[in-house]
Parts: structure tokens; sequence; C-alpha cells
């Protein structure tokens, strides 16, 4: 669905923010794309999107150029970014100048998730918090069902409820036409969520893995004494918990905040072993 090759890209006077970037996204996922703040998740997902040009390389979408934004790959992909800026306009005007850009944009599914946001059609989006305006922000994007929707930071600004509401309503959104990707520096907050991780660190990509592969490699919890020796990676602030090679273990719960540890701290090792 959608490939990046070979992208390269830094603001000026500024180290590589990326280096020969190559990732591809297939339908039917929910992606988690991970790395430190100033990492360049935000500057990707505006790559992809069109809204920064590549020094080198490229994003296609059904094989055309998001650079060239055209109409016929804009009504398929919708951008969630972290900060943005919402016109001074009940929620229901708001809906209906923007949807005629979405030909699968549903009325009733918008409606529905502002109703279960909590929130009111004839609301001014002036007055709303900035969380309640993230809230109409997810629900419109959500309801233009574009096969590709890119979500920057979406949790923030959002109380633990509305986090939990978040994670529940997009886990219902996903389905085989459609690929979700998330920029997040949040993990814990996408735990249930993804089933595919991106690790962006030093320019670079350093960890590509679906979360099935990484169940059947590796193993997370507490070690016994027997192999205490065989540990890939361990933090005493995880309660004692580790990453081990799976090998004869029970398949354990994939650790998503640890796994990001481990990745950041040895990626050759932790890599080698999801790829023998």
């Amino acid at each position: 669905m959608l490939n990046c090759k070979q992208l390269q890209f830094n603001y000026p006077k500024s180290r590589p923010i990326l280096k020969s970037v190559d990732l591809n996204f297939g339908s039917g996922n929910i992606y988690g794309l991970f790395g430190k703040n100033g990492e360049g998740k935000s500057t990707l997902m505006k790559l992809v999107c069109g809204l920064l040009t590549p020094e080198f390389g490229y994003c296609t979408l059904f094989g055309e150029s998001t650079h060239a934004r055209s109409v016929q790959t804009l009504k398929d992909l919708f951008f969630i970014p972290e900060d943005f800026e919402l016109p001074a306009l009940p929620i229901y005007t708001f809906e209906k100048i923007n949807s005629v850009f979405y030909p699968n944009f549903s009325r009733e599914h918008f409606y529905t998730l502002i109703e279960e946001f909590r929130l009111y059609r004839k609301q001014d989006i002036s007055k709303l918090s900035f969380g309640q305006k993230k809230k109409v922000l997810i629900a419109f994007g959500l309801a233009t069902n574009t096969p590709l929707l890119l979500l920057d930071e979406p949790t923030n600004g959002l109380d633990i409820p509305s986090k939990s509401q978040f994670r529940k309503i997009l886990a219902s959104s996903i389905n085989e036409d459609k690929c979700i990707i998330i920029s997040t520096h949040q993990v814990r907050d996408l735990h249930s969520l993804i089933d595919h991780m991106v690790i962006l660190d030093n320019a670079q990509v350093i960890f590509n893995q679906s979360l099935s592969t990484v169940s059947d490699a590796l193993w997370f919890g507490r070690p016994s004494k027997e192999n205490e020796s065989e540990v890939l990676f361990s933090e005493s602030t995880f309660g004692g918990r580790v990453i081990l090679n799976r090998e004869f273990q029970e398949e354990s719960e994939v650790d998503l905040e640890l796994l990001f540890n481990g990745v950041l701290s040895n990626p050759e090792k932790i890599n080698s072993i999801l790829k023998n």
C-alpha cells in the first residue's frame, strides 16, 4: 500500500533527520512508529503526506507519489498531526465543509463517535479544550474511511479514560483494507493496540517487526535462576522483568516498553535473534 524508499531529509543547519529510510506498510495493520524525541517520527509522517519534500527518495501510496499531493492520493489518506488549529465553527459546520473531500466519509460514524466522546454537533470548536478538539479531529479522521490513516502523538492531551476510549475505538476501526500508522513516544498507551513495531534511532530504522514475530522469538518476564545467564536485556525499573530468547519457553505477552528499551540498547543482538 504505502512504500517509502531511500528517504533522506534534514532541516537547515541540523544533523540528518532521516538517512536512507526504507519502509513498506501494508493494509490490515496498525503500526506503531517509536523513537526518542527528535528522532524523525513527525518528519516521516509529513514526508509520507507530502507536506515535506525529501532531499532524496520518495513515498508512494498505491503506486502514486504522495509528494505530488494529487486529488487522487489525498482522498486516500488522512493525517492527524500532534499540533493543529481548527476553525471557530460548530462541529456540524466543520464536518459539512470538509467531508466532501472524502468520498467514503460516513456522517453516521462521525456523529456516533462525537456522541461517544461526549461532544455535541452544535458545539463551537473554538470553545473546546485541546483534548476535546483532538477528539473532534480523531472522530473526523476515522469517519473519512481513508485506506491510510496517520496519527502523530494522538494520545497527547487526552486524559486516562479518554486514552482507553481511544484505544477501543481505534481497534474497532481497523479492517483488511485500512492501514493505520501511529507515531508516539508514549509506548504504554499503545500496548494493546498495535501489531507491528517500527523504531527510529540515529536517523535510521533500527527495528521493523510484527509483534507476532517478536512473540515467536522472544520471551518477556522474570527470569529463573536457570536462565539468568541468557538474559538479552533487563531493567530493574520493570520489577526485574527481562527479555530472553524464547526457545522452549511458553509464549508471553510482548512488553512494548521493555522491547523498545532493549532494542535501543542492543539492536544488533535482538534483530539477529528475530532474523534467525
